[in-house]
């Protein structure tokens, strides 16, 4: 029990490697983000500082600045700059989110569209895009711009796929690895790539970094999925069930509705065809979950994106920072926070 213990340790120290390792930088990022949201309108001020206080793991910031001083970047602040534009493409998108989703929970608090309505939530989540656009003009990098408003276009495509399949029990594992490749990997893959580009590495390293930020976006939303059903985990700041009360097909849904005999498939169907689900249907379909060992299956599949994250980073010589987002690839998936 004690090397499994420890194991769990070690990967969960991988995250706070990381942050330790760029932890100055990293405090500059909190400082622009801060400077970049001031507003003369009290509403957009309220709104975002209350936004601020949620905090957050900044874990597309940290993958900038982790590969870019993974790549060799030391002079100047154009990390500092990207990685908060990264992370202000990630809070809009969460400001969105919890729109669509009619969210009410985020971080352990209150999501904005409860504390104020929806309306000001997605302007808000505007007002950050707009924000990000601008930083990205002020750093003058073609490639950059190019890279992140493409993000920015795919995240949005990926939102409507997501509606438009809402509900689906039977939906293809395909369809889902599309939705979740857009929502979150490509931002994933951004915030890594950009650390190459702005080291001015040859395109076998840029590639090299988008790949592995890509399938640790993969790993992450799966696990991320996962957990919403492993009931035998206590998570900070997420209610388990989230995903299921709000009717979102996941994979664990996915491969449940695969396994599950036809009597079982029905039932799965009539309580995702359902405008609200409780506690009851919820129980039931945990129940089989365990029954057919969903979780498993699901860090099984999991597995192999780690596989080719991890292994994406070969071309790089061997460093700490190169270790530390090898181990990375593990804390994504082992996480409970």
């Amino acid at each position: 029990m004690g090397t499994v213990v420890q194991l769990k340790n070690q990967i969960n120290n991988s995250y706070f490697q990381l942050k330790n390792s760029v932890e100055d930088k990293l405090i500059l990022v909190e400082e622009k983000i801060k400077s970049k949201l001031v507003s003369n309108v009290e509403l957009v001020q309220k709104m975002t500082d209350y936004h601020l206080d949620t905090g957050g793991k900044r874990l597309r910031a940290l993958l900038t600045l982790g590969s870019a001083k993974m790549c060799g970047y030391i002079k100047g602040s154009r990390d500092i700059n990207l990685a908060a534009c990264v992370e202000l493409i990630h809070a809009a998108t969460l400001m969105h989110d919890d729109v669509i989703d009619n969210g009410s929970v985020r971080r352990g608090k209150k999501t904005l569209n409860k504390v104020w309505d929806n309306h000001s939530s997605v302007l808000v989540g505007d007002y950050l895009l707009s924000r990000c656009f601008e930083m990205m003009v002020e750093d003058g990098n073609i490639e950059v711009l190019k890279l992140l408003s493409s993000t920015s276009s795919k995240i949005a495509q990926g939102e409507i796929l997501q509606v438009q399949h809402k509900g689906e029990v039977d939906m293809l594992e395909e369809t889902y690895l599309k939705i979740i490749s857009a929502k979150t990997a490509e931002l994933f893959a951004a915030a890594t790539k950009v650390g190459a580009i702005l080291s001015e590495m040859k395109n076998k390293e840029k590639e090299a970094l988008e790949f592995y930020g890509k399938n640790l976006g993969l790993t992450f939303q799966i696990a991320d999925d996962t957990l919403d059903y492993n009931s035998e985990l206590k998570l900070f700041g997420k209610k388990i069930g989230q995903d299921f009360y709000e009717g979102k097909i996941t994979l664990p849904i996915i491969l449940l509705f695969q396994k599950a005999d036809s009597k079982e498939r029905e039932s799965l169907k009539e309580i995702f065809l359902k405008n609200e689900r409780d506690e009851n249907d919820f129980k039931s379909i945990l129940s089989l979950i365990k029954k057919y060992e969903i979780i498993k299956a699901c860090y099984q599949k999991a597995q192999h994106y780690i596989n080719l994250a991890s292994n994406s980073l070969s071309v790089f010589k061997d460093c700490e920072e190169k270790n530390i987002l090898e181990n990375l690839t593990s804390f994504s998936l082992s996480r409970n926070f």
